[in-house]
């Protein structure tokens, strides 16, 4: 019982705790990466239990590529430095730049899929990085079960009747009739022998147990955030699950990789409208806790998401809610944040066009429909109040813009960038790029127009925030989308 009790309580903190990494309940890559000269569009979609198997899309451009072969390598340790041999990826019959593969990610943590094409421009090889979690326990179908139950039902009762028969008669000669003391014999064997199938059965069922919770025990669960606001001062603590269900921390701020120059990226949408939103990037407070003071914000409650990554590349999407009081703020907001105030979802739904505070506005060439599991390059353009492409473009925090991608339901976050939808340091460290605390990646000249590669991981209402940078100002364009 006391072990029935742990697996139902490992099974409920899972089913409570969000399925999210990099993201929240959007576990697939989206990733534009150069390899070398060639051009790779590539998703990945990751196994909701380890082991398992990933499936893997690549649409090329640029020189003709003739073959691509991949390979599951660990960001960091041993394993790092002797990959596996390379898998080859199946060419489309219908596209020849269109390649898939599946590959089995046998260990949780964060880990990269190793691109080698060949073409008409040489060799070349880029790194996607891949975070690998179970996020599940997969029940066993009932009918399944049952016909298993059966089987092995036979099976107990089939070794019964060989032990008895075996006593009973196995040594006697053909057509003699086995005396009392044999069928006597036969009897106690047997019952002997539904014990001991007894037991096995309560020994096999003991180990299933024990491993289930085990496995359970392991299950991704994302680091508890602790929002804790004090006036206009906001401070976030990191917290999580240990095996026994205690708390720990991030032992520093430290080991938290930058990510376009910050610690932190924090975004504060006011709840359920989504009304406001803020793009916020506290500063390490202290050892351990990140903080900042916050800028005026309407009062209200707001659901808080902050992605960060470990020093090993793995990155994760906390989140939180905070409740912000009227009049506890003037202060403006920092240089390189931004926050919007659209209407709220009741109003209906945005259209294409999106009015920006200065005059200028964003235009989603958005596609005629929007099925969910599916890769888009979503495309965004900028213009100027007389209906001009912006000419002033700057990048913000190092790219030529950021996207948001949420669901009205709280259920899906996913912040993006035109190279996809993993952290930078991720793909820095995928790609052999250095780890220094950069202030970003520079982006010249910047581009009026910017895509982001994603794709709506299930149906419903999305919200969608847009920012990019022109002449020192950062404009967020908000759009709806019902994804079926």
């Amino acid at each position: 019982m006391k072990i029935f009790r742990r697996v139902v309580w490992m099974l409920l903190l899972a089913a409570t705790a969000l399925p999210a990494w990099a993201h929240v309940g959007s576990k697939d890559v989206f990733e534009d990466v150069n390899a070398g000269p060639y051009k790779l569009f590539v998703t990945v979609r990751p196994p909701n239990v380890i082991p398992g198997v990933a499936a893997i899309e690549v649409r090329a451009s640029g020189p003709q590529v003739s073959a691509i072969r991949m390979t599951p390598v660990p960001m960091t340790g041993e394993a790092a430095k002797h990959p596996p041999t390379p898998d080859a990826m199946k060419v489309s019959a219908d596209d020849a730049q269109f390649f898939t593969g599946s590959l089995w990610l046998m260990a949780s943590g964060s880990w990269q899929v190793r691109f080698e094409v060949d073409g008409a421009a040489g060799e070349a090889s880029a790194g996607v990085p891949v975070a690998a979690m179970p996020l599940s326990i997969l029940p066993m179908q009932r009918s399944l079960g049952m016909v298993l139950g059966l089987l092995g039902l036979i099976l107990a009762i089939g070794m019964v009747g060989i032990v008895g028969g075996a006593v009973r008669e196995a040594r006697l000669a053909p057509g003699v009739a086995p005396t009392a003391g044999r069928r006597r014999a036969a009897w106690m064997a047997s019952a002997a022998a539904l014990i001991v199938a007894g037991l096995m059965i309560y020994g096999g069922g003991t180990w299933w147990r024990v491993d289930a919770a085990s496995y359970a025990a392991g299950v991704y669960r994302p680091l508890v955030l602790q929002p804790m606001l004090s006036g206009n001062r906001l401070v976030l603590s990191f917290g999580g699950y240990e095996h026994r269900g205690g708390l720990w921390r991030v032992e520093s701020s430290d080991e938290l990789l930058p990510d376009h120059g910050q610690r932190m990226h924090l975004f504060a949408i006011r709840w359920p409208e989504m009304d406001a939103v803020y793009h916020l990037h506290p500063q390490p407070v202290g050892k351990r806790d990140l903080g900042m003071t916050l800028p005026a914000m309407p009062a209200g409650e707001y659901r808080l998401f902050a992605d960060i990554v470990h020093e090993n590349g793995f990155p994760e999407t906390l989140t939180a809610t905070l409740d912000v009081p009227a009049g506890m703020s003037n202060a403006p907001l920092g240089p390189e944040d931004a926050s919007a105030r659209p209407p709220g979802i009741s109003s209906g739904e945005l259209g294409t066009n999106y009015r920006l505070p200065d005059g200028y506005s964003m235009v989603w060439d958005k596609p005629a429909e929007l099925p969910a599991n599916k890769a888009y390059a979503f495309r965004f353009r900028l213009l100027r109040p007389d209906g001009k492409p912006a000419t002033d473009m700057q990048p913000y925090l190092g790219m030529a813009g950021h996207a948001a991608f949420v669901k009205t339901d709280g259920t899906v976050f996913a912040h993006t960038h035109p190279d996809g939808s993993a952290a930078m340091p991720a793909v820095m460290m995928a790609n052999g790029g250095a780890m220094a605390d950069m202030p970003g990646m520079p982006v010249e000249p910047v581009s009026p127009v910017v895509e982001f590669p994603y794709g709506f991981p299930s149906a419903g209402r999305y919200r969608v925030f847009i920012q990019m940078k022109h002449g020192g100002v950062v404009e967020t364009g908000v759009f709806d989308a019902d994804v079926r």
